[in-house]
């Protein structure tokens, strides 16, 4: 039986005075390496706006979301996960050619410029493998199965047609298109099965494929290369993102069984992402360096706390600056996603417990996986190692982040979904405006927007201004404004 779905009410707030909030450790400095130090402890997780260009330049659009939010002040801003291969991946930012350079340092300069030198900003950067989108049954049978020998005796052997063994392709992609749905499982395999009902999607162990076998090889210089870019372009430091449903948390997981020294083990799963840091360390020197990664996958099978643990221990070892501790969105649970389109790795229960809602299970979705950083944390002081964890998810008072800190779970606390809905909370907290804060409602809205590939907005900016008004930027449709509103005291 499932367990029944709760509605939560926010969490009450008691907002502090502005000597309260001075007395509070939200607001005290903190280092992140040898030559960062973040003014307070607010942080804004890396969040995809979908705003660059179509071949993954700084637009104007950019500029403006960014800059929106360093003039909230937060200590930390992180720019989006940001492309570390020069290949067509939409709106979403790219970092893989020195021709991006310019617009990254014009992002850099914004952020200054807004937070007045407040905020320290990093970009995060990411690879991820390919996945395609749902097709439909007749481009799937017509165009996109590989018909093989094998195909063929599966075929001939399930359908009772000797005869599809030496048929012509076009007659064996018909009989195909015409089964019925038993026939069709009974003739594919699993994953030729995933890619007529969800997508075809490379996997870390598909070594199959030459370049994902060679990925080992490949990645460390591209993200060095990366992080250099970065470097030059003016931030502060870099994010390397080993979280969620891409490459380097999938090297990360229980899942990966790649048997050539890069899975199947602890070691070997571990032995790519020290690679990487080893390489952006070697490239970058005493530029600040951290990274985003998974206390818990939440899947079948996946990584649990125990031995995210030991992989935060690994990483402060290597020498990283910060650690940030996220849990689950990954493909594996993921709904099956409508014709036309891919799947989205936030659907699904991992996704949940990635960015849980109002509307869930009676845990809520208010610091619900604190724990996570705190034994990810807790197994870095036991190694001897001072690196700072970041704890996010949920968090959207300042009494949820004060007991954060005073508990030790984490020395950094961060606030996605909150800070969208208000970018000036953190400094309406600080002064004493706390009371002027735009609370987020936790629905997620802007969730589904991300999962179409929309601009990024908040419902409660939408709330916030007349359609047609001549002074607000809005989304192409005039519905959507694409700019938090400003701060009225502020």
């Amino acid at each position: 039986m499932s367990e029944p779905r709760v509605h939560h009410p926010l969490l009450p707030a008691r907002w502090p005075t502005a000597e309260e909030a001075a007395q509070g450790r939200w607001f005290t400095p903190v280092r992140l390496g040898a030559r960062v130090v973040a003014a307070t402890r607010t942080w804004v997780p890396a969040m995809v706006p979908w705003r660059a260009s179509d071949d993954g330049a700084v637009t104007d659009d950019v500029l403006d979301w960014y800059r929106r939010f360093a003039a909230g002040r937060p200590g930390v801003l992180v720019v989006e996960a940001t492309g570390i291969r020069d290949v067509p991946s939409g709106p979403l930012l790219r970092v893989g050619h020195d021709r991006f350079v310019p617009g990254l340092a014009r992002l850099a300069a914004a952020v200054r410029e807004a937070s007045g030198g407040a905020t320290r900003c990093f970009v995060q950067v990411i690879d991820f493998l390919s996945i395609r989108r749902r097709p439909a049954p007749e481009a799937y049978f017509g165009r996109f199965l590989p018909v093989t020998d094998d195909l063929r005796a599966r075929a001939a052997r399930a359908l009772a047609r000797d005869d599809l063994r030496t048929a012509p392709e076009a007659d064996v992609r018909a009989r195909l298109l015409a089964a019925t749905r038993a026939e069709v499982e009974a003739v594919l395999d699993a994953r030729e099965l995933e890619a007529l009902d969800r997508g075809a999607r490379e996997r870390v162990t598909d070594v199959h494929l030459p370049h994902v076998r060679d990925l080992p090889r490949t990645l460390p210089g591209r993200f060095a290369d990366a992080a250099a870019r970065v470097r030059d372009a003016g931030f502060d430091g870099v994010e390397l993102h080993f979280a969620h449903a891409y490459t380097m948390a999938s090297f990360l997981s229980r899942l990966n069984t790649r048997t050539d020294g890069y899975g199947t083990t602890f070691e070997g799963r571990l032995r790519l992402p020290l690679e990487v840091i080893a390489a952006v360390r070697a490239r970058v020197g005493d530029f600040a360096v951290g990274l985003r990664f998974l206390g818990d996958e939440a899947i079948d099978g996946g990584t649990r706390v125990d031995e995210a643990a030991r992989f935060g221990a690994a990483f402060a070892r290597a020498g990283v600056d910060f650690l940030s501790v996220s849990k689950g969105g990954k493909f594996e649970d993921a709904r099956a996603p409508r014709v036309g389109e891919a799947a989205y790795p936030y659907t699904g229960p991992s996704g949940h417990e990635c960015m849980p809602t109002v509307r869930g299970d009676a845990r809520g979705p208010f610091g619900r996986n604190v724990p996570l950083a705190a034994a990810v944390r807790a197994a870095v002081r036991a190694a001897g190692h001072a690196t700072p964890v970041v704890a996010a998810g949920g968090i959207a008072t300042f009494e949820q982040a004060e007991a954060v800190l005073a508990a030790g779970h984490a020395d950094v606390v961060a606030s996605a979904r909150q800070t969208l809905a208000d970018p000036d909370w953190f400094e309406k907290v600080r002064t004493g405006r706390g009371a002027a804060v735009r609370r987020c409602e936790f629905t997620n809205y802007c969730e589904g927007l991300d999962q179409r590939h929309l601009q990024v907005t908040c419902k409660l900016w939408d709330k916030a201004f007349t359609p047609g008004d001549p002074t607000v930027r809005t989304s192409p449709d005039g519905r959507r404004r694409l700019v938090a509103p400003p701060d009225p005291g502020g």
